[in-house]
């Protein structure tokens, strides 16, 4: 493939093509004088009292390829690793100008050069080296102007399509259009195509292994099982369809025992994962001894692990199973499902207001609470943050400012995430704390 100096590379060939074209044809004797081959902007162009003759090599418009545009697509797989360099790949589009000073000059140079295109309809890989790497002295190309050294490294005749060159067609008020957007005098001129150039990137990427089998050997007939087909819109491998939660709560606690429900969640290395990644955290669980079935797994949350001895703090995690599946040969990951863990709270009663009528609470939360974190406390209606602390800690400060006395429910608020406070076994729901009874 070439890379990102393909595009002057190209232009630069042409230029080369048309120069060694008219030189071949002897045009010097019969114009009276050289011809000037240039690639620059119309508007560029000195006219007026200028007598060179010259044909213009006019880049005005790049599109993408309509074959070549989804070649290598995706390029990268779901966890966002680079597993391909798709080519950008380009059509070029050239205005090719006659500039005369006497009559008929402009139209003598546009013949000569389309019949030149005409017999060059694809640019050999040879050409294209000699164009960009010439071998006359110096052999260096250190006399050649910067950018023509810098096209030496364009890998143009390299890549794995030859470059085609075809006449197009441009209405008059098309041209007319483009004419006038670059202010300019319209001049005779041809447009052409100049198709494909594919640019590709050099970035690294991740290549599969080739597939050695297509579904497990059969020990007997020694033939691969092929590829496991089921009449079934679920997806063949372990996923988690849903997230059950003891006495129908919105929000798990440290201690209890969490049901994930799916299917092809059998198997053994049972693990479950959870991740918070606003705070860093990674939590890393094994079930209990019972073997999982294929619908349905139990993991206890623990109250203390060997990272989080307070236990891990509350809030939202993404959830996912780790687990050797079937004739798998290494553990597979299934979806994510979202998590939440309450904090709970627990405090003496009953309390008395200050002189002021302010109150002073330092309940115990579990598990601790960070820094990092918000965190409030809320009695009835009122919701109060905590005063700020520097360490992790289970007993934070909460200042309430006139307070009237009366019995408040009491709600811990970590992340956005409530302690428990209903509940949603009984029909209608109801408080089962816990309270606070405030005294003047």
């Amino acid at each position: 493939m070439s890379n990102a100096l393909a595009i002057a590379g190209v232009t630069a060939v042409l230029k080369d093509l048309l120069d060694g074209g008219l030189i071949d044809h002897n045009l010097a004797s019969t114009m009276g004088s050289g011809v000037v081959v240039s690639a620059l902007a119309p508007d560029a162009i000195e006219l007026g009292n200028d007598t060179t003759r010259r044909l213009n090599l006019f880049l005005h418009q790049a599109t993408p390829n309509i074959g070549w545009r989804n070649v290598g697509y995706p390029s990268r797989n779901a966890a966002g690793e680079r597993i391909s360099n798709p080519p950008l790949a380009l059509d070029l589009h050239y205005l090719l100008t006659a500039y005369g000073t006497l009559d008929l000059e402009a139209e003598v140079l546009l013949g000569y050069a389309m019949q030149i295109l005409h017999e060059t309809p694809v640019l050999a890989r040879a050409a294209i080296r000699t164009a960009l790497n010439p071998p006359s002295p110096p052999v260096t190309g250190s006399m050649l102007p910067a950018i023509y050294q810098a096209l030496q490294a364009s890998e143009l005749a390299d890549q794995i399509e030859q470059i085609k060159i075809t006449p197009s067609v441009m209405n008059t008020e098309e041209l007319s259009k483009l004419w006038t957007a670059i202010n300019s005098h319209y001049r005779p001129t041809a447009p052409y195509q100049v198709t494909v150039v594919l640019i590709e990137s050099r970035k690294s990427a991740r290549v599969p292994l080739p597939v050695l089998t297509r579904g497990p050997v059969d020990p007997v007939t020694h033939l691969e099982q092929g590829v496991d087909v089921r009449a079934s819109m679920a997806s063949p491998y372990p996923e988690i369809e849903e997230i059950v939660l003891p006495h129908s709560q919105k929000a798990a606690k440290l201690g209890d025992t969490v049901e994930f429900h799916g299917h092809d969640l059998d198997g053994s290395g049972h693990t479950l994962l959870l991740s918070n990644m606003r705070l860093g955290v990674t939590i890393a669980i094994t079930p209990p001894a019972a073997t999982p079935d294929a619908s349905k797994v139990l993991f206890l949350l623990p109250l203390a692990t060997v990272d989080f001895p307070a236990g891990f703090p509350a809030g939202i995690y993404a959830a996912t199973l780790q687990l050797v599946h079937g004739t798998d040969p290494a553990p597979r990951l299934t979806n994510l499902q979202s998590l939440t863990v309450a904090p709970a709270v627990t405090f003496t009663t009953p309390v008395n207001l200050a002189a002021d009528q302010s109150l002073t609470l330092t309940p115990t939360c579990t598990p601790a609470v960070r820094p990092d974190q918000r965190v409030s406390l809320m009695l009835g209606g009122r919701e109060v943050l905590a005063n700020p602390f520097a360490a992790p800690t289970k007993t934070p400060t909460f200042v309430f400012r006139q307070l009237k006395p009366g019995l408040y429910w009491v709600r811990l608020r970590v992340d956005g995430v409530d302690s428990q406070l209903i509940n949603y076994d009984v029909a209608p729901p109801v408080f089962i704390g816990p309270q606070l009874e405030v005294k003047p």
